[in-house]
This record gives structure tokens, sequence and C-alpha cells, in this order.
């Protein structure tokens, strides 16, 4: 990525990161191609890394390489079915995107279960893999997940959005510069242009973005089933997340699991405080998954 003549350069840290050499792979689950990247050698213990909704694997670009200890862990980013480069369904849901994310950790070439970690809806899923293929999981990761319930108006217009299609840019620059977080947040330069710039593919009309958007349906679940989570969970709360109470009442859900607090960040904490998120990761995988 080569910098603009109004922007600073990006620091040796994010430059090393992409430079990392990215394995690309992919797992067949119920018909459907799941896209995924890796690094680190195959063999070592293992960290599944899990995007949130309209997101997709390249968001963790400039993190994963950083969690690899050297090579001595291997990290592996999937992009979720209807997401990034990942193949298309009629219907998506929790238990379907759960059991993407089991399959490749049964796949990915790691001697024992991988720790996950899911960033907003992706924490849902990879609590819901916990729940679900429990003795596949090594330990979960939720980054700014909350529990919600969608009112039957939500879930309504929802549907409607599944069957609208994306906006269509003219140019792959235009699609570029439309990038927005949702929710709305700061995000450090040169990391917002290497993820827009991977958000978007060409289209027989244009450029879009690289969602299906019938994500949007068939994604309300009940919030009880993370009163079966069992074994190893960290929570991940951005000071300036999403839904404060939200995730609380994930953490009560789920046993009172530990919830530690990631300063000045974002609900999108990998746009705007990469390097805290990278050293609270070090952290707990030194703890549940160290390596020699």
């Amino acid at each position: 990525m080569q910098p603009t003549p109004s922007a600073p350069a990006p620091p040796d840290w994010f430059v090393k990161a992409l430079d990392e050499s990215a394995e690309l792979g992919a797992t067949v689950v119920d018909g459907v191609s799941i896209s995924h990247r890796a690094w680190g050698q195959a063999g070592a213990p293992g960290v599944v890394l899990v995007h949130g909704g309209l997101a997709h694997a390249r968001w963790w670009d400039h993190v994963a390489p950083m969690l690899t200890g050297s090579g001595r862990r291997r990290v592996l980013a999937l992009d979720l079915s209807g997401h990034g480069e990942s193949g298309r369904r009629e219907r998506y849901g929790m238990e379907t995107w759960a059991r993407e994310v089991a399959e490749v950790a049964v796949r990915g070439g790691f001697p024992e279960p991988p720790v996950v970690v899911g960033h907003s809806m992706g924490g849902l899923v990879a609590l819901h893999a916990a729940v679900a293929y429990g003795g596949l999981v090594g330990g979960t990761v939720a980054i700014d997940s909350r529990v919600f319930e969608l009112s039957a108006t939500e879930v309504a217009e929802n549907e409607v959005r599944a069957r609208t299609p994306p906006r269509v840019y003219p140019t792959r620059r235009a699609a570029v510069a439309r990038f927005r977080p949702v929710p709305a947040q700061h995000a450090l330069p040169y990391v917002r242009t290497h993820v827009a710039e991977t958000s978007v593919r060409a289209s027989a009309e244009g450029w879009t973005w690289k969602f299906d958007p019938r994500i949007f349906g068939g994604q309300e679940f009940d919030n009880r089933v993370f009163a079966k989570v069992d074994g190893r969970v960290l929570v991940l709360r951005a000071e300036h997340g999403i839904s404060p109470a939200g995730v609380e009442e994930l953490v009560r859900l789920a046993g009172g699991v530990p919830c530690v607090e990631i300063p000045a960040a974002g609900h999108h904490v990998m746009l705007d405080q990469p390097l805290a998120l990278v050293a609270a990761l070090r952290t707990v995988l030194a703890d549940w998954q160290p390596v020699g």
C-alpha cells in the first residue's frame, strides 16, 4: 500500500505485518467453499479468527501475523459464508456459521483444538461453536460482542435488506471512498485504507461490496444458548463500543466469564486500537496456549 501525499506513511509494525505472506486455502462445508488465510507453520498450536457481520478475513491482515509468536503458532482467518471470498448460501444463520468455524478448526492443520477469536457478530458465532462443538474449540474470545433480541419489526426490516441488492459504484476508487465502518468510528488512516481496498469486488455492473445481502435474513437466535458455554472464555469490551449493557448481559448469561476492557477503543477495535488488541490477545494466548 502506497501512502498518498496527504497521508503519513504507515508505521513499520503495520508494513511488516502486511508483508507477511498469507497461505490461502478453502474448506467445503455443506457444499459451500469457505475461504481462509493462514500464517505460521502447519502443525503448530492454532488460533481461528472470525470477522464481524458484513466484514471479511482481511480485517485481520495487520493483526494475525503478530499473533503467530514468530511462526510458533498457526493463525487462520476465515471468511464466513456470504462474506469475502467464501461461497454464498440461500439462507444463513448462527448455527451454519458455527459449523463452518468448527470444520475449519478440524481441518486447519492444528495439533489440538484452536483458540477461536471472534469480533462482534463473529464473537457470537465463536460462542455458538463453543456450545455446539465444544470438543473442537480450545478456548473462546469474544471481542465487543453483545446479546440482542430482534423485534418483529426489525426482523421484517432485515428481510427487506436481505432482498435489496448492494449498491454498485462505477469505479473501484469510488467504492473504496464510500467505505464506512458500521457503527461509525475513528480508524487509523492506513488501517482504514487497507480494509477499504480489500472490501470491494468487481461485478458485471461495476464495483460493489464483498458480502451477500441475504446475510441479513435469518439471524435471530435464542440468547439463552450462551448459558451453555463451557471451557475457557474471555470477553474483550471496547471502551467506546456498540453497547456496554449488551456486553455485560453476555457476560452474565455466560456465567460471569472474565471481561477485560480495551481502553480508548471503538467497536471495531482492530481499526483504531490494533496494538492494544494484539497485546490483550497475546496475553490470553500465552496463558491458554503457551508455545516454546
